[in-house]
């Protein structure tokens, strides 16, 4: 009796409940000031100087080591969707024996372009750097200059799994850099290189990158005047779009008055819009950042009811009510959890309007099953976190697939992406490599940077608990081994978004990998989550959202 009495008292028991800080932004975009005169005078000067910026890279022609730092330098100032067509016809012409004529820089620099545009190109390339053991030469770091060993390092990490040479050049350069950081006098160089060691620039959010690379080209010298000009107009006029976006989700995102209602949730439509902004920045994809928004949104409230207030018993009602998915079936809901329900219920109303006027009534079915399995694994987490009855890890890592979040929000933007096909759904729903990895690294790097909220001060079992009690290893080390599957999972997704190409287009299979990035910008500090803590994405919303550049 008195063991029943105790596993009750534990099902009907509230977890440690966090007080997460408010949104930091307040009112800050609740008005618009979107300025339609403006926006078309930005179009216009963009549209002019464009065509000028076509001539400099086709008639680079003559020089493919021209045309590919110009290609780099495009995609750094976040200009690259501009010239889809011609940068492909160029990376097409460049093939692996071209490269292999080249010095250090201009190999790595082509290497990388190639595999990150999802061509194959064989690490065979670096041979003319090797010593007779197939590794890089000793002498190569210390004769080579910083751009060459950066360009590198940047190489080294579109490496696929097993592609040890690679693997070993990421760690050496990255030695190699970090020691000569605090010399290095350019302070234009020296910015990249400490970005690069924070955020590798496969790694990075692109919309980000560009914020950050537009004042660096700023101060170079030999930049050029035109792209720069370009690339400001591009971005103020990307600013003004997504003030008027992020306007118009607080108006939709204040209906429902959450923050008061549901005061045991975070509060973060911001940081969740600069999710959307991170998965497809180019205008055109004003769907894909509106749904992924909705997506996180229901995420992150189901997320904290299930992790921060919800006693299991509520949970396991709550997601039975889920899978029901009947709106009149709600009486056995407390009232909070009525509230949730309803939220729930209300974007998916909005998915079904968006997914019919899109032509992508297909998807509808799967946004449902995707809302209820994420239902179903948070609830399974409780339930091992409640009754302190940890799995094993490879069970734990099946279930976290799930609560990475990834297939719901890649449900979420299923409406905006124009090549997406039932075919694809079918596809995504067998948990493909790609997928798979990347959620582990959302996973993990949400293991390795949260473990101490989720913790709630060691009171809460985590994964990294579960995985230190299997192993019988230190703390330290099951972040070590966190880390290095991180890792493993980058080689993984970098193969499958090359070796996806027959299938998949680009415009989708770039969603798994700008997760990936985010989630290195959000989890990267060690002390904490982007989504949580405001502060960590503060300087980003200020510099995309609030302040224009000078022209």
């Amino acid at each position: 009796m008195g063991e029943e009495s105790s596993v009750s008292c534990l099902r009907n028991s509230r977890p440690p409940v966090t007080d997460y800080v408010p949104s930091i932004w307040a009112d800050t975009f609740s008005t618009s000031s979107f300025k339609e005169q403006e926006q078309q005078k930005y179009e216009e000067a963009i549209e002019e100087l464009k065509k000028e910026a076509r001539c400099i890279l086709l008639t680079a022609a003559a020089s493919p080591r021209k045309q590919m730092i110009l290609i780099d330098t495009l995609e750094r100032l976040g200009l690259a969707y501009h010239f889809e067509t011609e940068i492909e016809h160029i990376l097409q012409q460049i093939n692996q024996q071209t490269l292999q004529d080249y010095d250090l820089f201009t190999t790595t620099l082509g290497f990388r372009l190639l595999r990150q545009h999802r061509h194959h190109v064989s690490c065979s390339v670096f041979d003319k750097f090797l010593d007779q053991d197939a590794k890089f030469k000793e002498s190569l770091l210390l004769s080579s200059d910083t751009e060459s060993v950066l360009s590198l390092y940047d190489a080294a990490h579109v490496r696929f799994r097993h592609e040890n040479l690679l693997k070993e050049a990421a760690v050496s350069t990255k030695q190699y850099l970090r020691g000569i950081e605090a010399e290095l006098l350019d302070s234009s160089l020296k910015e990249k290189v400490n970005r690069a060691l924070k955020h590798p620039l496969h790694r990075d959010v692109p919309i980000f990158y560009a914020r950050f690379f537009i004042s660096i080209y700023e101060k170079d010298l030999s930049g050029n005047e035109l792209l720069l000009k370009l690339a400001k107009l591009n971005f103020n006029f990307l600013q003004n779009l997504y003030k008027e976006e992020l306007f118009q989700l607080t108006v939709w995102w204040n209906k429902f008055d959450l923050k008061s209602k549901l005061t045991y949730a975070r509060d973060r439509l911001v940081e969740a819009y600069l999710w959307g902004v991170a998965y497809h920045y180019e205008p055109q994809y004003y769907n894909v950042r509106i749904g992924l928004v909705k997506g996180i949104q229901i995420t992150g409230i189901m997320d904290d009811t299930y992790d921060n207030y919800a006693t299991l018993n509520e949970a396991q009602i709550f997601t039975q009510t889920l899978d029901r998915w009947n709106a009149n079936e709600v009486d056995g809901l407390p009232d909070y959890m009525k509230i949730v329900y309803d939220f729930i219920l209300s974007i998916y109303e909005d998915y079904k309007c968006s997914a019919s006027k899109h032509e992508k009534g297909f998807s509808v079915p799967y946004f449902k099953e995707a809302v209820q399995e994420l239902s179903s694994a948070y609830n399974q987490e409780l339930e091992w976190v409640t009754e302190r009855n940890m799995p094993s890890f490879i069970e734990y890592a099946r279930n976290s697939e799930i609560t990475s979040s990834l297939y719901m929000m890649f449900a979420g933007i299923i409406p905006g992406l124009k090549s997406l096909t039932p075919e694809t759904i079918d596809w995504v729903k067998n948990e493909p490599l790609i997928t798979v990895s990347t959620a582990m690294i959302g996973r993990y790097m949400d293991d390795i940077g949260s473990q101490h909220r989720e913790s709630k001060g060691g009171k809460v079992l985590t994964a990294v608990d579960c995985y230190m009690k299997q192993y019988n290893v230190s703390k330290e080390e099951t972040l070590s081994k966190f880390g290095e599957l991180v890792e493993d999972a980058w080689e993984d997704l970098n193969k499958e978004w090359v070796e996806t190409t027959s299938f998949l287009p680009t415009e989708i299979a770039v969603q798994f990998l700008n997760y990936a990035r985010m989630c290195d910008a959000c989890y990267n500090s060690n002390d904490g989550d982007g989504y949580t803590d405001p502060a960590i994405f503060k300087s980003n919303v200020v510099a995309l959202f609030l302040n224009p550049l000078l022209i």
